[in-house]
């Protein structure tokens, strides 16, 4: 074990310390008391202007929770977020809190590496359609309209959005609990863009607005500052274009507050009575006087939090957990496996591999070969 550590501390990687201590939801000055030494010492670490002695590996690796491997170079730290994630709101959010989230995206990064080590996924397939900030006019819409027509949708409500997503190249996670102060949020990288989903928001047509939200960013926002007021407005505007197109939904939306209407448009269309409202305001077809009253009435039901009617289970996503377990039942690659791969903690690893927060993958036996996963359906 001492060559072991001797190896690791000669190879030192201060970025992978510096992702295990923003996993962890740690200050420099809070890992340098657990380790017993000065946060200008642990800064010398992850700026590797200084390596760590391999006792003080150990020591970093017991602190943060981390196999003493964690801190070697993984290849794909050279292809990270070419973009900044974006993240609701910068006002709200601690640094810290957006710092562990950005790290737990790496760590998925990783993950997404490995696998695709051994299983063929579905090529990256997300136009970029820039639309500045401070632009005006119908850029927003005009991205969701080409994005619809890119991935030929047909007319009318889209699908399962999630797997819409996957099957394009793109990866969708859930966050830990860990992370649940922070909303969905996403990022893109040099290899896939990446979404990751609030674990608590047990809301199905709200999940697929903050899709929906996050595609926006992403097809948009590539070289765009996050977190601004601008930014987030197009890309709601972007959401609200790509699942309820106006050419589509104007005339079917009601001028007044008819419940009964509204309700058949959210079974239709799968969206929430609130985005319908805010969509029949933003086209017009509502009043503003009649918005803010259905609001209220909204309101004082109760319903911000919790709509009428049935709600559909979350859409869940499919990509990684399929790719585990036909690794398990073809290849015999086990979830220790990969995980060893890419250095992950086990318990980070089957929420990034998981269909929702607390479900795990099936294991199996280690060895491998390549498989195919091009497509995914139910």
């Amino acid at each position: 074990m001492s060559d072991r550590l001797d190896d690791i501390a000669s190879f030192f990687d201060g970025g992978r310390l510096t992702l295990a201590r923003q996993l962890a939801g740690l200050r420099k000055n809070a890992l340098a008391g657990l380790i017993g030494k000065t946060p200008t010492a642990v800064a010398a670490y992850e700026s590797g202007s200084k390596n760590p002695a391999p006792a003080t590996v150990a020591a970093l690796a017991l602190a943060l929770q981390v196999a003493p491997g964690f801190f070697t170079a993984r290849p794909s730290r050279r292809t990270l977020a070419a973009t900044a994630p974006h993240f609701r709101s910068l006002r709200s959010t601690s640094q810290i809190s957006r710092d562990q989230a950005h790290a737990y995206g790496c760590l998925a990064l990783d993950v997404v590496t490995a696998i695709e080590r051994h299983v063929e996924f579905p090529a990256r397939d997300l136009p970029c359609r820039p639309v500045a900030p401070d632009a005006i006019g119908r850029g927003p819409e005009a991205a969701a309209a080409a994005l619809r027509l890119a991935w030929d949708l047909p007319p009318g409500p889209v699908g399962h959005l999630v797997r819409l997503v996957e099957n394009h190249g793109g990866v969708v996670v859930f966050s830990p609990l860990a992370n649940a102060t922070v909303d969905a949020y996403s990022f893109d990288t040099a290899q896939r863009p990446i979404i990751l989903l609030n674990p608590l928001k047990d809301d199905y047509y709200r999940q697929r607005f903050d899709v929906a939200h996050e595609l926006g960013h992403l097809v948009m926002h590539v070289d765009a500052e996050p977190g601004g007021r601008a930014v987030e407005d197009q890309a709601h505007r972007f959401a609200a274009e790509f699942l309820m197109p106006a050419a589509e939904i104007a005339d079917e939306l009601p001028a007044k507050a008819d419940w009964s209407r509204l309700g058949q448009l959210k079974q239709h269309w799968n969206v929430s009575l609130q985005a319908l409202l805010f969509r029949a305001r933003t086209l017009k077809v509502m009043s503003d006087v009649t918005y803010r009253n259905a609001m209220a009435t909204i309101s004082a039901r109760g319903w911000r939090r919790r709509e009428p009617g049935p709600m559909p289970l979350l859409e869940q996503p499919s990509l990684l957990p399929r790719a585990l377990k036909l690794l398990a039942d073809e290849a015999r690659v086990d979830e220790h496996t990969i995980a060893a791969e890419c250095q992950a903690p086990l318990g980070l690893f089957r929420t990034i591999v998981s269909r929702s927060p607390s479900a795990q993958p099936v294991s199996a036996d280690a060895a491998g070969r390549p498989v195919s996963l091009l497509a995914l359906e139910e």
